[in-house]
């Protein structure tokens, strides 16, 4: 099968195209056509292997599993004899977390992984993003900070792909939602339910004369340092991306019981199971029709580095994808 390789750390150039062989499932296995897969920014993270902490997870010197990738969309083509869950022709969707490998033709996934059916009305370029942005954004904002109806929710970096899932789940949770992003995405976001948008370019959200109960931060570009006067005093500042800073103020905010507090997880290191609980919810949203997946560009598997160049470039509006097949 053609898949893109890693062997090493480093630029979008590290990428390769190679042709390598199907592994065949094993008893409580299922092998899948992909698709498309997913794109995103924590995937230039990982190709670059910063910040190195987390290399524990994803190998020391170089990529454990050298085919990147982690979420997907595709169609069963074999199982194991013990797989009851699936069939071959089934359309499925999912994410390998911390398995990788969905940056090919065929992935192979254990039946009790993160994989579920796909539903009928859920397009493949859609279904892909579900395992990273939309469980991403369910993880943090009704997991993590509880969301409950008529809060106020501040989401920086509104118009990605986190974002843009977190802004139309907490409407959906009925929260009052300020979105935060440049000038020419708030029509878009308006249209996705945002109450109120902000333009960081002229505006410093930090410094508002409002308060929120929950402060999204779906970039890690701000810290809870700044956020801190603009939250309620039970208010939560979230962010999505490991820094020192964020893992800092999670643990002084919780040790000294501090009403306001700082939150980061990792929901891809969450178990399988529960990843799969929050997949079952986030697609309840969707089948209401409150959960729409904007694509913002679509690259073939070849073109995985390009892909990378502009992911890099952090302009990204809502999704990117991968279409593996042709």
């Amino acid at each position: 099968m053609k898949a893109m390789v890693a062997s090493s750390y480093g630029g979008p150039e590290v990428f390769q195209l190679r042709h390598v062989p199907i592994s065949h499932p094993e008893k409580d296995e299922v092998l899948v056509k992909v698709h498309v897969a997913s794109l995103t920014t924590a995937d230039t993270m990982m190709r670059v292997g910063k910040p190195y902490i987390g290399r524990l997870f994803t190998g020391i010197r170089k990529p454990k599993h050298p085919i990147p990738g982690t979420g997907f969309s595709g169609v069963v083509v074999a199982v194991g004899e013990n797989v009851t869950r699936f069939v071959e022709g089934d359309e499925v969707f999912g994410e390998t977390t911390l398995g990788f490998s969905t940056h090919a033709e065929y992935v192979l996934l254990p039946e009790n992984g993160v994989i579920q059916h796909k539903p009928e009305n859920l397009p493949h370029e859609e279904a892909a993003s579900y395992g990273d942005g939309v469980l991403t954004a369910y993880n943090f904002l009704i997991e993590i900070a509880n969301l409950t109806p008529g809060q106020r929710v501040l989401i920086n970096g509104a118009a990605g792909a986190v974002g843009s899932a977190g802004l139309q789940i907490a409407k959906h949770f009925g929260a009052h939602v300020t979105a935060v992003a440049s000038a020419h995405n708030h029509g878009k976001l308006t249209q996705l339910g945002a109450d109120a948008c902000i333009d960081y370019q002229t505006q410093d959200f930090t410094e508002s004369n409002q308060l929120f109960d929950v402060v999204f931060d779906a970039v890690g570009k701000s810290s809870y340092a700044k956020c801190k006067s603009i939250l309620t005093p039970n208010g939560i500042y979230l962010s999505t991306v490991l820094k020192a800073s964020i893992l800092w103020d999670s643990f002084i905010t919780a040790l000294t019981q501090s009403t306001k507090r700082a939150a980061f997880a990792a929901t891809g290191l969450r178990k399988d199971h529960e990843l799969n609980e929050m997949l079952s919810e986030v697609i309840k949203i969707q089948q209401k029709g409150a959960l729409h997946l904007p694509i913002d560009r679509q690259y073939p598997l070849e073109k995985l580095a390009e892909a990378h160049g502009y992911l890099s470039t952090g302009k990204k509006k809502g999704n990117v994808i991968l279409r593996v097949e042709s």
